[in-house]
């Protein structure tokens, strides 16, 4: 099925808009083997997911022979990143749109707010997002340049609970914004709006019409992603609810509807619960897949790709393994059909710290201040400078330094060096959710002490001679973390008893480094070496 505007038309910005080597910035793994989670199969296939971590709601487009992915990061910073690949299979990340969120309340952790559901565009030359803060309103940030420099977001129109834009410029130069709301803020979860938009996105022109709303079919709607394509105005929308849910097709002939509607995929006999929320892209051959993620509890929402067939101008998303006229999601299947061979890449993880940026697998939890941290203090270390303790549980820290899991079992190990023996200096290793733990390292007046942190508990496990040493976290199936230290030339012990993670708000757990001052004195600081993932745990 060909569109209307064909995605050819989107053709890619000339190397002068893209800052010359663009494509070379990409920071391809090569090779993957000892990543936790690699899809590509290496024979012409892939396994899904195709990112085995926590990239919720993501939405794609296609540039030239080049993809782009965004996805919700909620009150983490930086946000909005900025995924890449050429196949839609080997993904890297190359930046993130958003430095820190426009609302000085997020100076402090605000689980389960900030940046929702965003949709990612290319239109009249440069790369648009539109995204939600449901507390908020809706914002843009644009870009000639995906890896460059975005804009600062502007906001599009202001008012709680609100989420979910997607824009469409139309043939005639119009354009509209589709949104759904937020019941926690709205008392709304059913109800799809269009609504007439400035073409240069800079506001909202009017109330415009509610397009959908039939609550006993779909209980819940909302992600809506806006397409035109052979006349017909399409909204893909998931229903149902996030782990249980449904993916929907509306279409219509007038871009207010009337709107018929149809479930294009659901979990039918697969173990894939859920499957919905993403976006839909073509190939330059013609061929259309669908990008899009399972709610996979303590592990987030991980990201899946499917395959895409047009019926009587319906997309039928997956392959309908039982004949019920639905699609299914597929564990295994043939790669995207793409112009060059790709190389086997994965979204960054392990970091030695040798460069003068932060890489862009971390992210902070909350606004963060570039006096957090430094890479040039110490080189081929990354030096966290204690902040002061927000509370007793480390989940209310802002300067928590994470990531996010990156596969179903796997360890983490780094090695960390306290600064100038500072009293009350805590810094460790964490795993963090709606609840949290940790192994670290505490400078007490009797000297440095190894301590097992849960929640708000601490336990000094026992006085060591040197701070210096190396933690380790071994995560199995279902998200149990057995941590252990080891000095810099010991053998590894276990610490404290095994811990449950669980997901976080709308988001699942992550893991990194802090450092914080349990005192008064705030000038203290830890060096780390590395921070290093490997696919299994002790045999």
């Amino acid at each position: 099925m060909n569109s209307a505007a064909p995605q050819d038309a989107y053709a890619a910005p000339n190397q002068g808009q893209l800052g010359g080597a663009f494509i070379e910035r990409v920071a391809w793994i090569e090779p993957a083997t000892n990543y936790p989670w690699v899809p590509d199969c290496n024979d012409g296939t892939y396994r899904n997911p195709i990112i085995y971590a926590d990239y919720p709601d993501p939405d794609v487009i296609r540039v030239g022979d080049e993809f782009y992915m965004t996805v919700s990061s909620f009150h983490c910073t930086p946000g909005l990143p900025i995924l890449h690949s050429r196949d839609l299979v080997n993904w890297t990340i190359i930046n993130h749109a958003v430095k820190n969120l426009p609302h000085p309340r997020y100076a402090q952790v605000q689980h389960g707010c900030g940046i929702w559901a965003p949709s990612i565009r290319f239109h009249a030359g440069k790369f648009w997002i539109f995204f939600a803060m449901p507390d908020e309103g809706i914002y843009v940030t644009t870009a000639y340049d995906p890896a460059g420099k975005w804009s600062e977001p502007h906001l599009v129109e202001p008012g709680r609970g609100l989420i979910d834009p997607c824009p469409l410029w139309d043939d005639d130069g119009k354009a509209y914004l589709v949104h759904a709301y937020a019941r926690s803020r709205a008392g709304i979860k059913d109800i799809l709006r269009v609504r007439p938009m400035a073409p240069d996105g800079s506001r909202l022109l009017g109330e415009g019409k509610i397009v959908f709303h039939a609550p006993d079919k779909h209980p819940t709607i909302e992600g809506p992603k806006f397409y035109k394509l052979n006349g017909w105005y399409y909204i893909l929308a998931p229903a149902g609810g996030v782990k249980t849910g449904w993916q929907v097709a509306l279409r219509a002939r007038n871009v207010y509807g009337p709107y018929e509607d149809r479930i294009v995929m659901h979990q039918g006999n697969t173990p894939i619960n859920g499957p919905h929320q993403g976006g839909l892209v073509e190939l330059r051959n013609g061929q259309w897949w669908f990008v899009h993620f399972q709610d996979a509890g303590v592990y987030g929402r991980i990201v899946h790709l499917q395959p895409v067939a047009w019926r009587d101008d319906w997309p039928l998303i997956g392959i309908d393994l039982n004949n019920d006229g639905i699609g299914e999601p597929v564990p295994q299947y043939n790669k995207p059909a793409v112009p060059q061979p790709t190389r086997i890449a994965v979204p960054q993880t392990s970091d030695e710290f040798e460069s003068g940026a932060l890489s862009p697998q971390w992210h902070w939890h909350a606004n963060h201040k570039p006096e957090w941290f430094s890479l040039n203090a110490r080189p081929g270390w990354l030096r966290l400078y204690a902040q002061p303790r927000a509370h007793g549980n480390l989940v209310h820290a802002p300067n928590l330094l994470l990531q996010k899991f990156p596969a179903r079992a796997f360890r983490a190990e780094t090695l960390v060096n306290p600064g100038q023996s500072k009293l009350g200096l805590e810094t460790g290793l964490v795993v963090a959710g709606r609840t949290s733990a940790a192994v670290s390292l505490q400078i007490t007046p009797e000297g440095a002490a190894l301590v097992f942190r849960h929640n708000e508990a601490t336990h000094v496990v026992k006085k060591i001679s040197s701070a210096a040493a190396r933690l380790r976290v071994d995560v199995t199936e279902g998200g149990v973390c057995k941590f252990s230290f080891a000095s810099l030339t010991g053998e590894f012990e276990s610490v404290g008893q095994p811990f449950q993670a669980e997901p976080g708000v709308w988001v699942g757990a992550k893991l990194g480094i802090y450092a914080i001052s349990l005192g008064d004195e705030t000038d203290g600081y830890a060096d780390f070496d590395y921070f290093r993932f490997s696919p299994t745990g002790p045999k």
